[in-house]
């Protein structure tokens, strides 16, 4: 069974690949490193370009079309978020955290924890930085407790939706409402979460996500939530597009928008686009979404459990409730040699490696590389366009490779 079935179709979903002297169907199992195109998406990007033109300030039909179809982009993003104030578009995920660690008011004090990506860890000046949590009332009690050391002024909590290593779903709601209790915001890292479950942003105040892992990999990215720190702040690119005026004196009156003040030079419309697109095709029929990738994630746990040797990562234990990402280590052999046998025998494409949250993958295999010297895990991931051919494939390819 599959969730092409029912769902979107990915493009790409026919691809082969050659495996020693012949060829499989690929079987792509690395949808938490990038997501395929959507076939809507393919659509949706070659209707747009017969018009592409300049935006917001051309009076040619082309140009007035293409200006459109980008605002009306945002507006899809807004309402597949539950309505955010701004809707600023980037490159992905690491370029929103980027422009909101640069937004955020002079001495405003952050907490992240440890069990972050690289994205939502590294671009603050100053953090507090909290140890991966051994419960999810842990997370919130270290945070409160972190959030109510720091200095009197604004705070902002850093926090995954779900964890881009296990899968894990974090209590995002309930430190959203512990941040507002203690006077501070909360910023989400929805990179992940997204392209398995809808979110609401309400009461989120800032929301970031990629569109290269959902389904839309055209160099978009989301930054969403409040805008008063981003009409406050220095605009993240200084250009055209982000000025109201510039003076022959070299005197620079900003933009008060908040999207716009941000979005300095050519924005990349198609990529809006593309991203719009998704959110649509997605939102069409979350039930289903979910429900296809929970059958399937369960077929691939209890396949994985008869591996000998394989052990699964999880920071809350096995009957935590997760997305459709899992890693994973294999008694005796090194994560690089795990996903080059299955790339290499079995057509799978899976990802190996430290998955830019080094922290966390040290705190998962106990400070060391656990059964992988150099500390590094495998890690398979599911999405539109996964089988179940394409699940018993690997637990073969493991099987096979352990003997």
């Amino acid at each position: 069974m599959s969730l092409l079935a029912t769902l979107p179709a990915v493009v790409g979903a026919d691809l082969t690949v050659p495996v020693g002297d012949g060829v499989l169907p690929y079987a792509n199992l690395d949808y938490a490193a990038s997501a395929p195109c959507l076939a809507a998406v393919q659509e949706a990007v070659t209707r747009a370009l017969p018009t592409y033109s300049s935006v917001h300030r051309g009076a040619g039909y082309a140009s007035q079309v293409t200006t459109r179809a980008y605002e009306e982009a945002r507006g899809t993003v807004r309402e597949f978020l539950g309505g955010p104030q701004a809707v600023v578009f980037v490159r992905n995920t690491t370029d929103a955290f980027n422009l909101l660690a640069r937004a955020v008011p002079n001495g405003t004090g952050v907490v992240v924890f440890d069990s972050e990506h690289h994205a939502t860890q590294l671009p603050w000046r100053h953090a507090v930085r909290l140890t991966p949590p051994a419960t999810p009332a842990a997370a919130v009690a270290a945070a409160r407790e972190a959030l109510e050391a720091c200095p009197v002024g604004p705070r902002l909590l850093v926090v995954t939706a779900a964890s881009n290593v296990t899968g894990e779903l974090w209590p995002v709601r309930e430190l959203a409402d512990l941040a507002h209790a203690c006077g501070a915001r909360i910023a989400v890292d929805a990179a992940q979460y997204v392209a398995h479950r809808p979110l609401d942003a309400t009461g989120l105040d800032y929301v970031a996500f990629s569109g290269h892992k959902l389904y839309a990999p055209f160099g978009t990215g989301v930054l969403a939530g409040r805008a008063d720190w981003l009409r406050a702040a220095a605009p993240y690119l200084r250009g055209g597009g982000a000025t109201r005026s510039v003076a022959l004196d070299g005197r620079v009156e900003w933009t008060a928008d908040a999207e716009q003040r941000h979005e300095a030079g050519t924005p990349n419309v198609l990529g809006a686009v593309a991203l719009a697109a998704a959110c649509r095709e997605l939102s069409a029929d979350w039930d289903a979404v979910v429900a296809a990738e929970t059958r399937l994630l369960e077929r691939l746990r209890s396949g994985l459990a008869q591996v000998p040797g394989l052990r699964e990562l999880s920071l809350w234990g096995p009957d935590h409730p997760r997305l459709g990402i899992l890693a994973f280590t294999v008694e005796g052999h090194s994560a690089r040699d795990v996903a080059q046998h299955l790339a290499d025998r079995h057509g799978i494409g899976v990802r190996d490696g430290k998955f830019c949250a080094h922290p966390l993958l040290a705190h998962l295999l106990g400070g060391s590389g656990g059964c992988d010297e150099d500390g590094t895990a495998v890690r398979a991931s599911l999405g539109l366009g996964t089988v179940d051919e394409h699940v018993d494939r690997l637990v073969a390819g493991l099987r096979e490779l352990v003997g």
